[in-house]
């Protein structure tokens, strides 16, 4: 079976150490709960039948629901090859600017906030991805001269399993995304680095810090 990987950098990605995970993941096991799935390493390798995922930041699940869904998949890879072609410094600025008008910026189209945060995950510095406290994406142009923003082939397998499978996604509270877990489902807890500055903790305007962490 041809398996999705992670189609955004995210901090804190489990890419690299994905086979270590696999050794204490059980084998079998009824739903899956990732209450901080960010790129999904884990999810697109286990690929579990019967899922629920979730992630505080609002944005990035609204990648994952445009990708499941036909229409706004096909107008969000549609968009994303306008900006590769219209990819600049300024031009990045403009495309991250625009969270800063609220009233326009929450009246944009579901499938065009989901090309402006994959675009800025690939244009911006190092692939991070960092808010202030009014939620406005602040992280600095990356110097790149071309960008490409996404592999068709990867988003289309990504689209046939949210699609052929059972996959909850939400943007709650992360004890909140895992109520509903029972005895025989498989629970991976992932949360924010435990960090003493704001660098990877800036996921949302609320931040996620220490006492966040002691809560998990």
């Amino acid at each position: 079976m041809l398996k999705g990987k992670p189609f955004v950098k995210w901090a804190g990605g489990k890419r690299q150490i994905i086979d270590k995970l696999k050794e204490y993941a059980p084998i079998e096991f009824n739903t899956y709960y990732e209450p901080f799935v960010g790129g999904g390493a884990l999810l697109f390798e286990l690929s579990p039948k019967t899922a629920v995922i979730n992630d505080y930041n609002k944005e990035l699940i609204n990648v994952y629901e445009c990708v499941k869904d036909e229409n706004k998949f096909q107008k969000m890879c549609s968009e994303l090859n306008s900006y590769e072609t219209k990819h600049s410094e300024e031009f990045y600025y403009d495309i991250r600017n625009k969270d800063r008008d609220k009233n326009k910026f929450n009246k944009t189209a579901d499938y065009k906030r989901a090309a402006r945060t994959i675009y800025l995950n690939k244009a911006c510095f190092n692939g991070l991805y960092r808010v202030n406290s009014k939620n406005e994406f602040n992280v600095p142009f990356g110097k790149k001269l071309k960008v490409n923003t996404y592999d068709g082939q990867n988003l289309g397998i990504i689209h046939s399993y949210f699609n052929f499978n059972d996959i909850k996604m939400l943007s709650v509270d992360f004890e909140e995304a895992v109520k509903d877990a029972k005895k025989g489902d498989f629970v991976y807890f992932d949360p924010p680095y435990d960090s003493d500055t704001d660098t990877f903790t800036s996921y949302t305007e609320d931040g996620f810090g220490k006492e966040e962490q002691k809560s998990t």
